[in-house]
């Protein structure tokens, strides 16, 4: 049994939605996000990025970029580019990303649930400095202001509830300027709200498939918000934590590629040696990312090779070990080349599969780094089983497009 609950969204006035929205805090970083939001004072970057708006040299974990981050938000609700919603409503976002779509329900999720992790489940560890950084986030703004995206066993008559309401006119519908469709409809209908919050209960479980820092800070502060009320009574809107739901057979899962910036001390006839004990290599690898799994694309001296994992050494009834993030990390990235916490190790960087191979050459070939690797991506049914089995994955193991915008709801903690 899930438990959905309906909420008073903070969002643009329809004429603004196209300038509001804006890419998840997480995906830029801060010299990218002036760019973007430059000339754009309505960017919800201002928000969820405040310090484009100060000193090119303030640590962005300094209390002053929470408190601009503050000042922006209520200035966007002073100045009508935002505004409440007067009664909780339902939302259904659209997406369109080429011929991919997925429609999901943007709703409140009960913090309680996500603590338990009966019915809200996780697969994936977070960093404490990321977790810090986002709770004094949310704290400060007084709000959450990024959602968090759960997925869970797609049901018929969820979808045919949702198709129902997409037939009507839209609240919001545009292209970002990245070419991604984003449509939105306010379910504020109290028969189909009930209807909507009734078929939810017959969902097992939901899963965190993006967005388990957000999660977790909207819990620490509902922690702390507790024990600074201690006659609280569990309505308040502390207790829930802001979600977008969509259904597994319609999110779309990416390749998350490593790129490593040398080979740890060994030469490159060393390194294949190295890699030979685990692998099997294919020189001229023309596809350059990887088609069954087990398989990999490596990218060395400016030569693509195919990686295939010699069956012994993964058990495909491990959840995790048979994960292909897994078998690279565990037989390749760690005891040949030497990373680690793969958290913490500044020497490896991530690169979503969105990028396209084309990033992974880029990266190598400027000698910043010397060896890249393209990954299967994990899918939807191998992440549920990891949660399922209260195991974790590795870290970024998953990337998800299209991505959910910031600022086209936010959720109001009181």
């Amino acid at each position: 049994m899930s438990l959905v609950f309906p909420f008073k969204a903070v969002r643009p006035v329809k004429e603004f939605v196209k300038d509001v929205a804006s890419y998840p805090y997480d995906i830029i970083d801060s010299d990218e996000a002036r760019k973007i939001a430059e000339g754009n004072p309505k960017s919800f970057l201002h928000v969820v990025k405040a310090e484009i708006d100060l000193s090119g040299d303030i640590d962005i974990h300094d209390d002053i970029v929470y408190e601009k981050a503050r000042q922006n938000f209520y200035n966007s609700l002073d100045e009508g580019i935002l505004f409440q919603d007067p009664g909780p409503c339902f939302y259904v976002y659209r997406q369109q990303m080429g011929d991919h779509e997925q429609y999901g329900i943007v709703a409140c999720a009960s913090v309680d649930e996500y603590e338990s992790s009966i019915h809200i489940k996780k697969h994936e560890l977070t960093r404490a400095d990321k977790e810090k950084e986002r709770t004094s986030h949310i704290s400060d703004v007084n709000a959450q202001t990024g959602l968090v995206l759960l997925t869970y066993r797609g049901r018929e008559s969820i979808d045919r509830i949702i198709a129902k309401i997409a037939e009507g006119a839209p609240e919001y519908d545009f292209f970002a300027d990245d070419g991604i469709s984003h449509t939105a409809w306010v379910v504020d209908d109290e028969n189909t709200i009930d209807t909507i919050k009734e078929e939810f209960l017959t969902v097992d479980s939901f899963y965190i498939a993006d967005g388990h820092h957000r999660a977790a800070a909207g819990a620490n502060v509902a922690k702390i918000r507790r024990l600074e009320n201690p006659v609280y009574n569990g309505s308040e809107e502390y207790n829930f934590i802001m979600v977008a739901i969509f259904p597994d057979n319609q999110l779309k899962v990416m390749d998350y590629n490593r790129v490593v910036k040398d080979l740890n001390g060994l030469s490159e006839t060393e390194f294949l040696d190295k890699v030979r004990t685990n692998f099997f290599i294919v020189d001229n690898f023309k596809e350059k990312s990887p088609e069954r799994l087990h398989e990999f694309g490596m990218y060395l001296n400016g030569r693509w090779y195919k990686l295939k994992a010699k069956e012994d050494i993964y058990s495909e009834s491990d959840v995790v070990e048979v994960l292909d993030v897994s078998i690279l990390q565990n037989h390749l990235l760690k005891p040949v080349l030497g990373i680690g916490d793969l958290r913490i190790d500044d020497r490896i960087l991530f690169v979503g599969g969105v990028r396209g191979t084309e990033e992974l050459e880029r990266l190598v070939d400027s000698g910043q780094y010397a060896v890249a690797f393209s990954i299967n991506p994990v899918t939807l049914a191998q992440l549920m089983n990891v949660a399922d089995a209260d195991e974790l994955m590795p870290p970024k193991s998953t990337w998800f497009e299209p991505k959910l915008r910031s600022g086209m709801f936010v959720h109001l903690l009181e």
